[in-house]
């Protein structure tokens, strides 16, 4: 028979075993920065914000204006990534192309993730009716063709900045939702969540101290992986005519602009395309050492 803990030891315990809760992020943190790939994406990331932020102070020319006399022009001292058809500084618009891009990539998750949050959490907590109402239509969501949808509410709506992000989110929510209220059944089976039911603790109480906190791991990382699928999205919808209209200067509208001259100007392709491509690999790297930092297994 299992000797009983005095009071002070049985407190002893519960600290430590508080201090070892609170930890969890700090130890994942510690993980993530070990993680030379993804601290790599990270770096990435930050520089790309950075130029996004410092746009006005680092562009050459202004994106916007047209120079007649330097139409197509290659990369040179004046134009550091060359000029487009109809004359205007590459860097300068590149650099202002990672305001739309990057802002796309994140307003896009915050939309998808409240709308798998509110479906995700009613789904789990709601009863067996509510469970199969909101997997049902998480199932319709999931059915339909997402570039169908996206082109259906871009061609009713207008392909406008905020449109674009709200139909990206629109196509993305069904993955968090199904995400969240798995996590959200499954914790709802733990001991500790038995424990402070019997206790007395009210539904909104277990949801906000227990359930939710711990699904913060899972769907942080699922969000990371989210953002370089919303950035290439806007790419592709630009590329077919519904992106943003000129002359706004998304990297998806300056492939799409250069792409008519890419045998005679590869360069009007090329600097646009290696931007969507690092910064969607950055995110990648961030995503997988994310998930690794935060694997319990890894502890």
């Amino acid at each position: 028979m299992a000797e009983a803990l005095s009071p002070a030891d049985a407190l002893e315990e519960a600290l430590e075993t508080t201090t070892r809760y609170r930890s969890l992020w700090g130890d994942a943190a510690r993980r993530f920065s070990r993680n030379r790939t993804a601290m790599l994406g990270l770096a990435v990331i930050l520089v790309l914000a950075a130029m996004a932020v410092a746009a006005p102070l680092i562009e050459r020319h202004d994106p916007s204006f047209q120079e007649y006399s330097a139409l197509q022009q290659s990369p040179s001292g004046k134009y550091w990534l060359g000029t487009d058809l109809l004359g205007r500084d590459q860097w300068s618009r590149l650099v202002h192309g990672a305001r739309i891009s990057l802002s796309v990539g994140f307003l896009t998750q915050a939309v998808a993730l409240a709308i798998g949050m509110a479906v995700g959490l009613a789904a789990g907590l709601g009863g067996r009716s509510i469970d199969n109402l909101m997997m049902r239509l998480t199932d319709v969501a999931y059915a339909f063709p997402d570039i169908l949808m996206l082109i259906l509410l871009l061609s009713v709506f207008g392909p406008n900045f905020i449109m674009i992000f709200v139909a990206i989110g629109l196509v993305s929510w069904p993955t968090l939702a199904r995400l969240i209220r798995g996590q959200i059944l499954s914790l709802q089976e733990r001991d500790y969540v038995l424990a402070a039911r019997a206790m007395g603790a009210t539904r909104i109480r277990i949801l906000f101290t227990h359930l939710m906190p711990n699904t913060l791991g899972p769907v942080t990382v699922a969000v990371v992986f989210g953002i370089p699928f919303a950035i290439f999205a806007e790419a592709a919808l630009a590329f077919i005519g519904l992106g943003l209209q000129p002359p706004t200067p998304s990297w998806g509208r300056l492939v799409t602009d250069g792409f008519s001259a890419i045998r005679s100007s590869p360069h009007l392709v090329l600097f646009s395309s290696l931007a969507i491509a690092i910064t969607m690999m950055a995110f990648t790297f961030i995503g997988d050492g994310l998930r690794d930092a935060l694997d319990p297994r890894g502890r």
